[in-house]
């Protein structure tokens, strides 16, 4: 196959797309409705189950039955979605058979368990069993009804482009069609906007051409997600193996966006830090407070804009650390001193700083305690606990619209990867290296590595 552009794959109309697919609760909402019904569907199984065995309910327990059933129900509820089987998209049909045969051995071991607690009582021992068991016998039935609900609704699936040569192209969009249940509504490159449509929009790469970083950079900006298809019963596309890949039907690339379900999780863990710490911290930012006034009298506590969320403007709380004339002091000696103009130029804070104030500042800074009323705005919603931090505007504009653009795309943090690494010993393009790692592979596990490590990283006061 002759050599294809990627750029001649992105239409005009695929950026109107992507406009809508790249943030909003439009573009979450059919994928959220599609895991409320699944989760329903299964939840209807166990139901049915439960009124089944209902006649025999005086015999088996009455309510310490309806209790242990409604716990092994949540179970499997709660196992199918931390497998990420609601809704499953992009899983081939051996990986969502393993995933369900591990999520309900689980689910018999609690039941197991269960049975073993109960060994005086036979007969609710029995039934706990007979329940998991006609529960799972109907769940895949009830699973398939509330998919087919889904789809007649509009709900299921991802819009997909299939980006591949002219050969290639309508064999995939041909079989992801009839095999709907994969989860990807595919659309041939270049085919216009459906009006009014929210749904994500995903670019599906099977093609030998190399993609170069611009081709990736350009992509980012025009699709929701890209991803790498793997090889199929079709085309040996890529080299790459489902089985190698967990399962999946392509290998996708970082887009730095968050997983919708996550955020209520990331919100909880935020919440669970902040509000503790938060008061624990007060009668230490207390006595910073006075110490502060003694200094230098005036206000202690300041707000200051900064750049949020899809670059909202939020007031971030800080303690001064400065005396109120810094910006005067500060514009003093950039004027005169060559040394620290480059300095300011490349790190945009000066070891020596004439701004700061004495002992009290300076400990405040180094121990990066003059953040901590950050929590509140953590507590407010404006911040996370991790995630890039919040620049003032003469830093933002030193940064190029993609790295800006990038930023933008997740939360605020209260501490971030480049602080825990480098501190503000790191120039801006190392800033950017850590920011952009950290955006494209931000996890929760990932998060509580940064939670753990910026407490050394304070005792250090290194780099502040």
């Amino acid at each position: 196959m002759s050599e294809i552009h990627f750029a001649s794959f992105i239409p005009a109309p695929w950026s109107r797309v992507a406009s809508t697919a790249r943030g909003g609760v439009g573009a979450r909402l059919p994928r959220r409705l599609t895991q409320v019904a699944l989760a329903t569907g299964d939840a209807g199984a166990f139901a049915l189950a439960y009124l089944v065995l209902m006649p025999f309910s005086t015999l088996i327990g009455g309510p310490n039955f309806a209790r242990i059933a409604i716990l092994l129900a949540t179970a499997v509820i709660v196992l199918h979605a931390s497998a990420r089987l609601y809704p499953g998209y992009r899983l081939q049909p051996c990986e969502q058979l393993r995933r369900r045969v591990l999520a309900t051995c689980k689910v018999a071991a609690i039941a197991a368990f269960a049975a073993i607690l109960l060994t005086e009582r036979p007969q609710l021992a029995l039934a706990v069993v007979a329940f998991l068991a006609l529960g799972l016998i109907g769940q895949p039935f009830m699973h398939w009804v509330a998919m087919q609900a889904c789809r007649r609704l509009g709900l299921w699936g991802e819009r997909a482009v299939i980006l591949a040569g002219p050969n290639r192209a309508p064999t995939l969009i041909d079989y992801f069609t009839r095999n709907w249940q994969h989860g990807l509504r595919p659309v041939p490159a270049g085919a216009p906007d459906t009006p009014g449509s929210t749904a994500a929009c995903i670019a599906v790469i099977a093609d030998e051409t190399l993609l170069t970083t611009a081709d990736l950079a350009t992509a980012r900006r025009h699709f929701s997600e890209i991803v790498l298809l793997a090889d199929t019963p079709y085309f040996k596309v890529a080299g790459l193996r489902p089985a190698d890949i967990d399962g999946q039907f392509g290998l996708r690339l970082a887009t730095g966006e968050q997983r919708p379900e996550s955020a209520l999780a990331r919100r909880a863990a935020d919440l669970a830090i902040a509000i503790p710490a938060a008061l624990v911290s007060a009668p230490f930012l207390l006595l910073a407070a006075a110490a502060i006034y003694l200094v230098d009298p005036g206000p202690v506590f300041f707000r200051q804009p900064r750049e949020g969320l899809a670059g909202r403007t939020i007031r971030v709380l800080k303690v001064r650390t400065m005396y109120r004339d810094a910006e005067q002091r500060l514009e003093a000696l950039l004027a005169t001193d060559a040394a620290a103009r480059a300095e300011w130029s490349t790190h945009f804070k000066l070891k020596q700083d004439p701004r700061i104030l004495p002992v009290v500042g300076h400990l405040l800074r180094s121990t990066s305690l003059d953040e901590l009323p950050q929590l509140v705005n953590v507590i407010a919603g404006d911040m996370g606990i991790v995630g890039p931090r919040p620049f003032p505007e003469y830093h933002l504009n030193a940064m190029n619209a993609e790295f800006r653009h990038r930023r933008r795309s997740v939360i605020p943090g209260l501490t971030g990867l480049w602080q825990i690494s480098e501190r503000s010993d790191a120039d801006l393009e190392l800033q950017r290296q850590l920011d952009e790692f950290y955006i494209d592979n931000r996890s929760p596990w990932f998060d509580g590595h940064i939670v753990l490590r910026t407490i050394p990283a304070i005792f250090r006061r290194s780099g502040a």
